[in-house]
C-alpha cells in the first residue's frame, strides 16, 4: 500500500488548509495578472489565403473562422502510417477534454484542430476518437505560423484574429503551456497523489511513475479504451519514425 498523509483533529486540518489557501489565491491573483500581459501581446499578420483541406474539401484559413472574429487551434502532431493508436499520446491528452466548445463560440470563439497529415488518415481518426469539432490537413501550407508553431513544435494552442480581410496570430500556447484544456490533470493536481510522475515534488512513499506515463495504456493514448473497436496496439507499427511530444 501506498504511503498516506498524517491523520489529524479538523481543527489542525482547517489550519493547514487555510494556511494553502492564503498561498492559492496569490497563485490566481498572480495567474490573472498574466493573462491580462497576454491580452496586451502585439500580434503578426498570417497567411489568410492558406489552403486547408477538411471534412467537405479544400478550404481557406479564413473560412476556420466559421464567421467568427476569434480562433483557437490545436496543432495536432502526426506520425504517418502508424495507425490510430500510434498518434501522440501527448496531444491526445492535451486535447481530449475539449469535448464542447459552447462557451467559445458565445464569446465568439471557433475551434479547430490542425494537423500536417492526408486528410485520409486524419477522417478515420477524428470518427474513431469522437472529436465533434472540425479538424483540417494543413499539408503543403507554407506559413509555418498557420501550419505549425512559431515558438516550439507542434502540440501547441495558437489564438487567431480576424481584422478586416486578414488573419493575425495573437497568442501561442506551448510546452506546458497546453494543459490549460486538460482538465483532469488539474483534477489531479487537486488529488492527494496527484499525477503520480517522477518530476512532482511529493513526500516519501508516495506513487510515483515515469513523466506521461498516465497519457498511456498497453501502448495506445488512454481515451482510446473507451472507444469501441479498441485492441492492443501493434508494437511494431510506424514506430521507427514515432517519437511522442513531451
Amino acid at each position: 500500500m501506498s504511503a498516506v498523509p498524517e491523520v489529524v483533529d479538523r481543527t489542525t486540518w482547517l489550519h493547514e488548509r487555510n494556511a494553502l489557501l492564503v498561498r492559492e489565491k496569490a497563485h490566481t491573483r498572480q495567474g490573472d495578472a498574466i493573462a491580462a500581459a497576454r491580452r496586451r501581446l502585439p500580434m503578426i499578420e498570417v497567411d489568410a489565403s492558406a489552403r486547408l483541406v477538411g471534412e467537405h474539401g479544400p478550404v481557406s484559413f479564413l473560412d476556420v473562422f466559421e464567421g467568427r472574429d476569434q480562433l483557437i487551434v490545436y496543432k495536432h502532431m502526426w506520425w504517418p502510417g502508424a495507425g490510430i493508436e500510434g498518434q501522440c499520446e501527448g496531444c491526445t491528452a492535451s486535447l481530449y477534454d475539449v469535448h464542447d466548445t459552447s462557451y467559445l463560440r458565445h464569446r465568439g470563439v471557433s475551434f479547430a484542430v490542425f494537423t500536417d497529415a492526408p486528410w485520409d488518415e486524419i477522417a478515420p481518426y477524428k470518427e474513431f476518437m469522437g472529436y465533434p469539432y472540425a479538424w483540417y490537413s494543413t499539408t503543403g501550407v507554407q506559413d509555418e505560423a498557420v501550419r505549425g508553431s512559431l515558438v516550439d513544435e507542434p502540440g501547441n494552442y495558437s489564438c487567431y484574429l480576424r481584422v478586416d480581410g486578414g488573419a493575425y496570430l495573437t497568442n501561442e500556447a506551448v510546452g506546458r503551456g497546453v494543459e490549460t484544456a486538460m482538465v483532469q490533470a488539474h483534477l489531479l493536481d487537486l488529488t492527494v497523489y496527484g499525477r503520480q510522475e517522477h518530476w512532482e515534488d511529493s513526500p516519501a512513499g508516495w506513487p510515483q511513475q515515469p513523466t506521461g506515463s498516465w497519457w498511456e495504456r498497453d501502448g495506445r493514448p488512454v481515451p482510446q479504451w473507451s472507444r469501441p473497436g479498441a485492441a492492443p496496439a501493434d508494437p511494431h507499427r510506424g514506430q521507427a519514425a514515432r517519437h511522442c511530444c513531451g
